[in-house]
């Protein structure tokens, strides 16, 4: 398919077109919606658009300068010690050892991210590749500290934001920030290729407040083993490797995941997740009950 056909806006009924935590062995179905939508200019290039919507993802070596990660890094360090967070729970800490593994609504309780979610470099390329304008659905920081960081399964971030927030259609980005270097060894995040074409349904009934445990682990909203080798198999792997400054933008639908890390290389990165104001979200799919604003925000106010 080409971008001039994935730029075609599709029509906006919301309806269930990605089931998933169904019985066992669900079907695979076919993305219907664009990776790249039409409607705004931006820094990409068509070729660079081509080349997403292809992949599903695209990297941005040096999109910071030196001095900005540094401040960068220094605020995540100070939210990450301040005692005013303790207990938060948009903090959340690695089983066993307690050490920070992420921290969430990073751009509300930090006026530094907050300049960083409206920065012209970031939030304009999230509108050209939306097609409209877009607010935060959640932001977050991820540390994996040496020795002790632990990594996330495979899973696609669409299929949780779906069943457990709401979201109609896949129309959502993220951008991943990288505050130190993402080694190819120390937990850095590997994609798969073209995956985001593709939904894969999970198996399992989401429990109540699943967010407490999945946000430490995932069990539930993950793809089978068979479901990961033949994705593989098809699209094989690719990571996100790069120096600090650099950037990722990916696809909400995106097959991904990250090992531990057991090096002394700390691993920390920004997570700056945009969805189209065309596409807010409503009682989630295949959940109870949403989950808290925190962690995916209720109101599609536009990023000004």
């Amino acid at each position: 398919m080409t971008v001039d056909q994935t730029m075609e806006v599709a029509d906006s009924a919301v309806t269930d077109r990605y089931p998933t935590r169904m019985g066992e062995s669900p079907r695979w179905v076919r993305r219907t919606d664009p990776t790249v939508w039409a409607g705004n200019d931006g820094p990409m290039t068509v070729p660079e658009l081509r080349a997403h919507d292809r992949a599903g993802y695209t990297v941005v070596p040096e999109a910071f300068a030196a001095e900005e990660i540094l401040r960068l890094r220094a605020e995540v360090s100070r939210l990450a010690d301040d005692p005013a967070l303790r207990g938060d729970e948009r903090v959340v800490r690695e089983r066993g050892t307690g050490a920070v593994r992420s921290i969430f609504e990073v751009h509300r309780v930090s006026p530094v991210i907050a300049g960083l979610v409206a920065d012209d470099r970031i939030v304009g390329r999230a509108r050209q590749l939306l097609g409209s304008d877009v607010y935060i659905h959640q932001s977050r920081v991820n540390l994996m500290p040496g020795f002790e960081g632990t990594g996330f399964y495979w899973h696609s971030d669409f299929e949780t934001w779906h069943a457990e927030d709401g979201l109609p259609r896949p129309r959502a980005v993220s951008c991943s920030i990288a505050l130190t270097d993402n080694l190819p060894y120390n937990g850095a995040l590997m994609v798969l290729p073209g995956s985001h074409r593709t939904f894969v349904p999970c198996v399992g009934h989401t429990p109540e407040q699943n967010y407490r445990t999945s946000l430490v682990q995932q069990q539930v909203g993950v793809p089978s083993r068979r479901d990961v080798e033949a994705l593989v198999a098809e699209h094989g792997i690719e990571q996100f490797t790069g120096s600090a400054g650099s950037a990722l933008w990916f696809d909400s639908n995106i097959m991904h995941g990250s090992g531990s890390n057991v090096t002394p290389h700390p691993r920390s990165n920004i997570f700056l997740v945009f969805n189209s104001v065309d596409n807010a979200p409503g009682e989630p799919f295949a959940a109870g009950a949403p989950r808290p604003e925190f962690i995916a925000a209720r109101t599609a106010e536009p990023v000004r």
